[in-house]
């Protein structure tokens, strides 16, 4: 394999499998690239058709009818609001990939850990570094 040939995608199963020295390896990042890059995708999608959706005019004489095609609208712009919200947290974790600080906790700068980002791919604090910033908040009510 020459150097600009691009590695093959690992698998879930490799990446779990894969020696702690591994961490945040040149294949570790393009897969979380492709896994977010696919979830971006997948929110751009449902934004388009939400889109195309809302600009159906539907005739709706009735008034409860009305009523309830205005409910669904307001709820589907909600989740989007929500899904606007985490394409801009995906922006901004694949420039953490571009920057070489994906995977390591903002607080401790030490690994976040590949289950947490598997179940979290724009996670940025490891999972203790997370408990500690929620129960601060609890104890200053916020």
């Amino acid at each position: 394999m020459n150097a600009t040939t691009t590695p093959a995608l690992m698998t879930e199963e490799e990446l779990r499998a894969a020696p702690e020295s591994d961490y945040m390896s040149a294949r570790q990042l393009a897969f979380f690239r492709q896994r977010l890059k696919d979830e971006m995708d997948q929110l751009l999608e449902n934004a388009h058709e939400t889109t195309t959706h809302l600009q159906d005019n539907e005739a709706t004489p009735d008034p409860s009818d009305r009523a309830s095609v205005e409910e669904e609208h307001t709820l589907e712009l909600r989740v989007r609001d929500r899904e606007r919200k985490l394409l801009k947290k995906i922006e901004e974790t694949i420039a953490r990939i571009d920057s070489g600080d994906y995977g390591w906790c903002e607080e401790t700068g030490e690994p976040i850990g590949i289950g947490r980002l598997l179940a979290r791919p724009t996670a940025t604090l490891s999972l203790e570094a997370q408990e500690r910033r929620e129960k601060l908040k609890k104890m200053h009510g916020g």
